[in-house]
């Protein structure tokens, strides 16, 4: 049996590969997943669908958006992202550890790919849900990304899987990957597990787009450190890291940061596996417009160290290393409103009000907070500081959509941690709080990539006939990312590697 193409992984990266395979002359190109159809799309199902890219503002965004209307664009505000802001995100968030060549082959391919997407239908929106504020009658844009998809991870996975459909891409489900065949050092096929046999496919070149190992927590304790056996799979349960081990098997490079991952604040009450009704509605990323304290009452990150997508990926952990694994978002009657409806509407999360901090402390003592004089104290503390500062600086305005610099630091009163931004008082009623845990999304170490082709490195260079694309890719991202990258990565390389493979095929033939 022969494929010109054959892709590992039927999310966002693997679609692409895919169709890109097919578009640039794969006559037969397989998909195989090892999940069932029931869970088609890996993580790019259980995305808000969010794609960075550079960009030159509205004007160059219109013709590729289907939310905004001629008299909708007069009242946006929407900044260009240029591609020095999307490097310097990518190496500033990674403490410069970034591969600066895998990061530039990111960013200058991300625009034109999103323009290739569209070409396949996917419904690109501008994201007022989760990236824009009205200030002043105007929807300001802020953060670098204002670009997602119709309907998130789920109508992204839907159109790509609608277009692999009319190219004529073939796909097996529950037909895990077990091996790599190779000759005379080249990757020729696989080996696949299918209705209760082994079966082995030849192939013109393989791509291996198949998840990191989020899922699987006797890896996450061996990579990530003990208590990490507790976090939440925010996607699918089918990311265990197999491929990885057949990928070395065959020589390939290990690379990147084993170490850390994206793991953002995720609903206390989520199942221990991503819910493909909700997803994304899970995330509780509303902590810059109050305040986050562990079960101690004790602050323990700035939560207006930066914009939101610039810090979720991490702040997932800070609460894992608290006491107990948990942490309470606090708002008071100010908030509630502008907080995101997908996220904190009722059916969604478990909110907790009261009219007095005191009594907030008393029903959450009832869930988990056993420090509950010292949440009184704290929340007493911050609101002297952010008293203070307003005291110093009467002519500060707060401003979601800016980095509006009220803070809790004066020449008279400053709190550690601070919060930097954003920091308005918690005192009108109701309050209200919610608890968070620690949501893993996906893994940084990954595979060694030529990031011109997406071949697959060893130590002494690309392994004929295997390309890598979407989370298996390593070197892209350390400790943090900014938001939106992962999905357009997915696209850039899954892109390359699908042209590569018919490239590769055409020399061959």
């Amino acid at each position: 049996m022969y494929y010109d193409c054959i892709v590992v992984g039927s999310g966002n990266a693997g679609s692409c590969a895919a169709l890109s395979a097919k578009e640039n002359g794969c006559q037969k190109v397989l998909l195989v997943d090892k999940c069932s159809p029931d869970w088609v799309g890996g993580n790019g199902y259980f995305t808000a669908g969010a794609f960075r890219i550079v960009h030159n503002g509205l004007e160059d965004l219109l013709p590729i958006v289907q939310n905004v209307t001629p008299e909708q664009a007069k009242r946006i505000d929407l900044d260009p992202y240029s591609r020095e802001d999307f490097v310097e995100d990518i190496m500033r968030l990674s403490g410069r550890r970034s591969d600066p060549t895998l990061a530039a082959s990111l960013v200058d391919n991300s625009r034109d790919t999103v323009d290739w997407l569209a070409g396949y239908q996917v419904p690109f929106i501008l994201s007022f849900h989760r990236q824009a504020y009205e200030v002043g009658g105007r929807q300001k844009f802020w953060g670098g990304l204002v670009l997602s998809v119709e309907d998130g991870g789920k109508g992204l996975i839907a159109a790509e899987h609608k277009a692999l459909k009319e190219a004529g891409v073939e796909i097996w489900f529950d037909c895990p990957v077990v091996k790599l065949l190779v000759q005379d050092n080249t990757v020729t096929g696989v080996i696949v597990h299918k209705d209760g046999s082994e079966l082995s496919i030849e192939s013109g070149g393989v791509i291996l787009a198949a998840g990191g190992f989020e899922a699987n927590s006797k890896l996450r304790v061996a990579h990530l450190g003990m208590g990490w056996e507790k976090a939440k799979v925010r996607g699918t349960p089918f990311n265990t890291g197999d491929c990885f081990a057949i990928a070395k098997d065959v020589g390939a490079k290990l690379v990147g940061d084993w170490a850390s991952c994206h793991s953002t604040t995720w609903d206390f009450n989520a199942p221990e596996i991503g819910a493909r009704n909700l997803t994304n509605q899970f995330t509780k990323s509303g902590y810059p417009l109050g305040i986050m304290l562990n079960a101690n009452g004790e602050r323990f990150v700035d939560e207006g160290e930066d914009y939101r997508n610039y810090t979720y990926a991490r702040f997932g952990k800070a609460i894992l290393l608290q006491s107990g694994g948990f942490a309470f978002q606090v708002w008071d009657a100010k908030m509630l409103g502008i907080l995101r409806k997908e996220e904190y509407g009722d059916g969604v999360v478990e909110k907790i009000f009261a009219d007095t901090i005191e009594a907030l402390a008393h029903k959450l003592g009832e869930i988990g907070l056993t420090g509950q004089a010292q949440f009184v104290k704290t929340i007493q503390a911050y609101n002297a500081a952010v008293a203070q500062h307003k005291m110093e600086n009467p002519d500060w305005n707060w401003d979601p959509a800016v980095k509006d610099g009220l803070s809790t630091q004066s020449s008279h009163l400053s709190l550690s941690p601070p919060k930097s931004h954003w920091a308005e008082s918690i005192d009108k009623p109701p309050f209200m709080a919610v608890k968070v845990c620690c949501g893993i999304t996906f893994t940084f170490g990954g595979l060694a990539i030529d990031p011109a082709s997406a071949a697959v490195l060893s130590e002494s260079g690309p392994i004929p006939g295997l390309f890598c694309a979407g989370e298996m890719v390593g070197g892209l991202f350390h400790n943090n990312y900014p938001g939106g990258s992962g999905l357009s990565a997915g696209a850039v390389f899954g892109r390359k590697a699908g042209a590569s493979v018919s490239k590769g095929k055409a020399m061959r033939a």
